[in-house]
């Protein structure tokens, strides 16, 4: 039985659980007449050697860590939605209108599927969802298919941790869909021939989703984090390593005059600011690479705006940085705001942007 399966289900009340390398994040929402009010908010961190590069390498380490969570939630739950961050497969893929959903889905997950994996269809997880009809330049109607496919090997830990915590798993989703749950009304804003870049910049990892009309059609993971930022930071300032990166939040980054090959003039900063910039120089370039890359897929399309979340998305002014580094309009998510959401304690603006996964699981259990 394919895991992914309850990505596009409805299953019994429960939380939404957010696993990253440097902590476990918990968000339970409910429905308050037309609003949404944020219910329970909780994070423990997690020591490292537990889960890296996208992997749980501690099963048992981070099922003690969803426990701790659950019981400072102070929530009795025995269900969960959680997401796995990056390394999914999205595509869609026109298929024709006229299969019966039985032949759909044999078509999809099997035939589809097949040619569409970089890796034998026995050892992914796939699951997909009907977007909507057109006719193709042959006169012939077609339905749009959004393919999700991720290795067995990435979400059987998953499985296994939330059992061994005690919870059922209603969905197990890419962390893409969360977000873009978070900020679909923002999405709404473009037009069908506009994409917007989200770009989620967390602990070890910066995940690049182009998404059109709500939907993710690119991905790509680039292993470039806070982690990397803040390191590079520690050694030009001759700190010790940490893996501690709300230093990061309350830094700035000075936005540069170019000069007239249009690199940043570094002007009188410090080591540290220096080695910053450098690592989100680097950020932004693949940023540009994944964005070309797309637009040359002959799609006529234009990426409108970029939307930056992840703990990442904190650091002051980076939106101005890479607006400035990229020539598009660049913004920090602020998932309380978008979602008009009720709290019973205020967040810092600083701490916003990094909740906006979490808060998309914790969506999916209303």
């Amino acid at each position: 039985m394919d895991s992914l399966k309850a990505i596009f289900s409805r299953k019994p009340r429960g939380v939404g659980i957010e696993l990253t390398p440097e902590r476990v994040n918990l968000a339970r929402l409910k429905k308050q007449g037309a609003s949404l009010k944020l219910e329970a908010l909780a994070s423990v961190e997690l020591a490292e050697g537990i889960y890296e590069e996208g992997q749980i390498l501690d099963t048992a380490a981070m099922a003690d860590a969803i426990q701790t969570v659950l019981a400072e939630s102070k929530l009795k739950v025995r269900q969960a939605t959680t997401a796995i961050p990056g390394r999914a497969i999205t595509r869609v893929i026109p298929v024709p209108a006229e299969l019966d959903d039985d032949e759909l889905r044999e078509m999809v997950l099997n035939q589809e599927a097949s040619l569409y994996l970089p890796f034998p269809r026995e050892e992914a997880d796939v699951d997909y969802q009907k977007l909507g009809y057109f006719v193709d330049e042959d006169g012939i109607e077609k339905v749009q298919v959004l393919l999700v496919a991720v290795r067995k090997d990435l979400t059987d830990p998953y499985i296994e941790v939330f059992q061994q915590a005690g919870l059922a798993l209603n969905v197990l989703e890419t962390s893409s869909f969360a977000l873009i749950r978070t900020i679909r009304e923002q999405l709404r804003q473009f037009t069908p021939q506009e994409a917007a870049a989200v770009v989620d910049i967390e602990f070890e990892n910066t995940e690049i989703s182009i998404v059109v009309d709500g939907v993710p059609h690119f991905s790509r993971t680039v292993p470039i984090g806070t982690f990397q930022i803040q390191s590079a930071l520690s050694r030009a300032m001759n700190l010790p390593p940490s893996r501690n990166t709300e230093l990061l939040q309350g830094m700035t980054v000075p936005i540069q005059t170019m000069d007239t090959v249009g690199a940043p003039q570094m002007g009188n900063t410090n080591p540290g600011t220096t080695a910053m910039l450098r690592v989100l120089g680097e950020l932004s370039d693949e940023l540009r690479r994944s964005i070309d890359f797309y637009l040359n897929q002959g799609e006529d399309m234009e990426v409108a705006q970029l939307l930056l979340a992840g703990p990442g998305a904190s650091i002051g002014q980076l939106d101005e940085f890479l607006a400035q580094r990229l020539s598009l309009p660049a913004s920090q998510i602020d998932p309380i705001s978008a979602l008009s959401l009720e709290v019973a304690e205020d967040i810092p603006e600083s701490q916003r942007a990094g909740l906006a996964t979490v808060i998309g699981l914790g969506m999916r259990e209303v």
